[in-house]
């Protein structure tokens, strides 16, 4: 059974120690305890969409592609295929660049787990 909780908390974790960051540091900036961040990360505890807004941001990571990944996660883990591309307009956004066919290729973004 897929349990959403995890994923995203694996997905933040991940983020983090990409940055090399500790828990107190992200705890800090997101203005959450300790030890409430530790236990979304391990997926014990359901992050709020505010709570997780303010991990994100601290995290200077955008909420959507915390749950995009997500979203691919629980795709992989239901046997779906991906798509290897985001629309363009959205690439643009976050990334500020098009390739030139105009959708930007998934391993250009940075993942977030």
């Amino acid at each position: 059974m897929i349990v959403l909780r995890r994923e995203i908390g694996d997905v933040l974790r991940d983020a983090r120690q990409r940055q090399g960051r500790t828990l107190r540091e992200v705890s800090s900036a997101a203005r959450v305890s300790l030890g409430y961040l530790s236990e979304v990360e391990r997926g014990q505890k359901e992050a709020s969409s505010e709570l997780l807004g303010s991990i994100c941001e601290a995290l200077d990571v955008p909420l959507s592609l915390v749950l995009r990944e997500v979203s691919d996660r629980v795709a992989v883990a239901e046997g779906l295929l991906i798509p290897d591309t985001i629309p363009a307009d959205f690439a643009t956004a976050v990334l500020g660049r098009q390739h030139p066919e105009g959708t930007t290729r998934r391993e250009d973004l940075q993942p977030v787990g």
